[in-house]
């Protein structure tokens, strides 16, 4: 009984600093911003097994929809960012049901996916958007061949006070599925250079720019891809790995059903200037009853303080 009375203190004094007002804030104080990554799970059309029967161009099922809304209500973000939504009919779609349960989310942006299965990046704010530098038409070469950055560089600079700006980049990596074209491993290690490469002319035009780099990256922290988009440690543009949990006090993002195995494929990755204003205690990984109807990963919600420090 002792552990159980314990687990259920944790849970409930967990929520309540992720939900709780933030402290110390006076009438000059920017209010905080709540960022979401979530990778929807195919929110888009495509082939489905639905009541034993292979139906073509089918969308995401309706109870997975609800889930996902479900899900995005709790958390109220300022910002949603997402990977593996459909064309810009399902980005208004899913705009449009937000809006339904109170959450208007205006500006939005969408790249689409160059690897022709339409799993696209978008972005969903209530900040207005004050410049786009995203591309869909990076390449590298591999085994002889010239290959996408299949899913493309979200890049969306974001007017969140007259004095305040984010730098939001967004990505979503090679999978780790076997294709044909090259090994998935090395694809993901040369998209991650490209998105590095994207990153490293930020830094150059912009020194101290408050960025952050949220996505699904497909592999683990310690592998290459990952510590790739992280940088040089101590050089400029460097960017450290924001460490959430959810309320049971765990880490992982993904759970991958057929194997049953459960990993941190989602990160948050920030820049030094961002650092100050990250306000850790109130950001953790959202977890809820229905999370496993809505998508295979369960979203990452980082909460800011708009304010240079």
């Amino acid at each position: 009984m002792t552990t159980i009375r314990a687990t259920r203190f944790f849970r409930v004094a967990f929520f309540c600093a992720c939900l709780a007002p933030i402290p110390h804030l006076t009438a000059e104080t920017p209010e905080p911003v709540t960022l979401v990554f979530y990778n929807l799970k195919n929110y888009l059309a495509m082939e489905r097994r639905i009541d034993g029967e292979i139906i073509v161009n089918a969308p995401k099922p309706e109870h997975e929809i609800e889930a996902i809304v479900e899900g995005i209500g709790a958390m109220q973000p300022d910002i949603l960012a997402v990977c593996e939504i459909g064309d810009a009919t399902f980005l208004d779609d899913l705009q449009s049901r937000l809006k339904r349960i109170g959450l208007d989310l205006p500006h939005t942006e969408l790249v689409t996916s160059a690897s022709g299965y339409n799993r696209n990046l978008a972005i969903l704010s209530r900040f207005p958007i004050s410049g786009s530098h995203s591309r869909d038409d990076y390449t590298y070469s591999l085994n002889n061949q010239k290959l996408p950055l299949q899913r493309g560089v979200l890049d969306t600079k974001l007017i969140i006070t007259p004095q305040y700006h984010l730098r939001l980049i967004g990505l979503h990596l090679k999978s780790k599925r076997e294709v044909p074209d090259a090994d998935q491993a090395l694809m993901r290690l040369n998209e991650a250079r490209l998105a590095r490469q994207h990153l490293d002319e930020i830094f150059a035009r912009e020194p101290g720019a408050n960025v952050i780099v949220v996505g699904d990256f497909n592999d683990l922290r310690i592998e290459p891809p990952v510590k790739t988009l992280q940088g040089s440690f101590g050089r400029e543009g460097y960017l450290s790995s924001l460490t959430l949990s959810d309320q049971y006090g765990f880490r992982w993002t993904h759970h991958w059903s057929y194997a049953d195995s459960y990993a941190r494929f989602d990160f948050a990755l920030y820049s030094q200037g961002l650092s100050p204003e990250i306000l850790r205690e109130h950001s953790h990984i959202h977890h809820w009853e229905h999370w496993d109807k809505a998508s295979d990963h369960r979203p990452l919600v980082i909460r800011l303080l708009p304010e240079d420090k």
